[in-house]
């Protein structure tokens, strides 16, 4: 399995050069959480007709966003994700999901997502990768459509974008809560992943908590890419919560 991790320790904080200035996806976005948003309803069910058209496959790079699922559950989960939350389920980053995303801005809600899953596809993608299958679905109807894949090629391209990037194995090693600088992840996702430079990564920290790192990938996720975009709105709190597994 390749989902389960703990919290940063402090011998990382001195590797690396900073990674940059970082985080989250348009304002829109920025305080959804998985499949949730803090801050007001889920947008209307007509909000798809009424966006323009967009052509599926017509972005320039992906983000793969890596929920720490302790800050989930303990700000917007709860009894409601019992499978992801509840007590032994012993999660650290799962995958949030693979956006395309353009120059200026993310895609989602395109019409192609409209075309549901295999039941086999959305469940395997949950074994390894999303921590439940409706997170998955979710996922694929939210912006998996908008990728010009079918479902199975975007829960695979999801599955070569989660083994290209590298969670730091000292990750599991911490299970008390800590404060740390979001600089602080991002230099430890550096330490692991060589190639991840300064401007190619953000976190997400809504209410002070460690919510995201969002890690910029080239189309053919071959390689991390630059994200002057993704990396300008980052948590820019001098420090955060990072609330332990449970």
């Amino acid at each position: 399995m390749i989902r389960k991790f703990s919290a940063v320790p402090s011998v990382l904080f001195a590797l690396a050069a900073l990674i940059g200035a970082a985080s989250v996806a348009p304002a829109s976005a920025q305080d959804c959480v998985l499949d949730r948003c803090l801050r007001g309803d889920a947008p209307a069910r007509n909000e798809r007709s009424a966006r323009p058209p967009v052509a599926p496959g017509d972005f320039d790079y992906y983000v793969l966003a890596l929920s720490w699922s302790p800050g989930f559950c303990g700000i917007s989960g709860g009894s409601r994700d019992r499978e992801q939350c509840g007590r032994g389920a012993n999660l650290g980053f799962v995958v949030h999901g693979l956006w395309p995303q353009r120059e200026r801005g993310m895609l989602a809600d395109c019409e192609a997502g409209l075309r549901p899953p295999a039941r086999a596809d959305a469940a395997a993608a949950a074994r390894d990768l999303f921590p439940t299958e409706g997170l998955a679905r979710y996922e694929w109807r939210k912006h998996g459509g908008c990728t010009g894949l079918a479902p199975s090629a975007y829960f695979a391209a999801v599955r070569s974008a989660r083994e290209l990037v590298v969670v730091p194995a000292a990750l599991s090693e911490e299970r008390d809560s800590r404060q740390l600088a979001p600089q602080d992840v991002l230099r430890a996702f550096a330490q692991a992943n060589p190639r991840l430079r300064p401007g190619m990564a953000a976190v997400s920290c809504p209410k002070g908590v460690l919510q995201e790192v969002r890690i910029c990938l080239s189309k053919d996720l071959r390689d991390f890419t630059p994200c002057p975009d993704v990396a300008a709105r980052s948590c820019r709190a001098r420090q955060i919560e990072a609330p332990p597994p449970s």
